[in-house]
């Protein structure tokens, strides 16, 4: 009968959409603090802590171990500060007053040529192999489709040939170009460096990467191995190549029409 028994007078409707928001709030809570345990605690723009951190409190450190025998990885409090000094000035002491670059904002690694210390060591697929290799090392690798680009002349931004590409990296799972190997003397003396491929254009002739300038294919950071590449080169290569969009030319600062 109802009234009589404990579910009579019970609202299990309401009861259930409650319950719904309550999960909904704890499960909103639980991913921001997740989400915090990188790029947090938040620092002021002179390096000390912040003060206000959200509205969220920063996470408790919590371990992770990392697959493929790669030792473990401690955050928040464990996240590397090796980029803690920037080659950057701030333009007026007010605060949220933007930073300009000191020195060459390409080499100083600021500003759109800004990269992340990510580890030192190579991208791997899911069994522990590395990800992106060349196809020298990849006899199983063909080009099917498209323009090969080995053989091709390297056309600076400023037009100068600089070198002749002579491999192609591809990202072995994904089966996709990564990169491109450039010889910046084709005389075959091993200077190489990697040219990222969506910096580059693949024409009939040429292979052309506007970002840079000849005068900069010297500068571009190299990496350590010739069959692999680590994640913190990768970073750095493709930083200097995009900081050369704005800073290769002064007349790239200016306004553009």
């Amino acid at each position: 009968m109802v009234g009589n028994e404990f579910f009579g007078n019970f609202d299990l409707a309401s009861a259930a959409i409650w319950l719904f928001w309550v999960f909904f709030a704890l499960l909103i809570y639980y991913l921001q603090t997740e989400n915090m345990r990188e790029g947090y605690p938040l620092e002021q723009d002179d390096g000390t802590i912040a003060p206000n951190q959200g509205p969220f409190p920063v996470p408790k450190d919590k371990t992770f171990i990392l697959p493929h025998n790669r030792g473990e990885v401690t955050v928040p409090s464990g996240q590397r500060g090796d980029r803690a000094s920037l080659a950057l000035a701030q333009t007026s002491k007010s605060a949220g007053s933007p930073f300009v670059p000191i020195g060459d904002p390409m080499v100083e690694g600021v500003g759109p040529a800004s990269w992340a210390p990510r580890r030192d060591v190579p991208e791997l697929d899911a069994h522990g192999h590395p990800k992106i290799r060349p196809m020298k090392a990849l006899p199983e690798f063909k080009v099917f489709a498209g323009r090969d680009p080995r053989g091709k002349v390297v056309v600076a931004g400023d037009g100068e040939v600089i070198g002749r590409i002579v491999d192609m990296w591809v990202d072995v799972p994904e089966q996709l170009v990564r990169y491109l190997t450039v010889d910046l003397n084709p005389e075959g003396t091993g200077k190489t460096r990697l040219i990222p491929i969506n910096f580059c254009k693949i024409k009939v002739d040429r292979v052309t990467v506007r970002s840079i300038y000849g005068k900069h294919f010297d500068g571009v950071p190299q990496h350590s191995w010739t069959d692999q590449v680590t994640l913190l080169e990768e970073e750095k290569i493709m930083a200097f190549y995009g900081g050369g969009t704005l800073y290769a030319d002064p007349v790239r600062l200016e306004p553009q029409l």
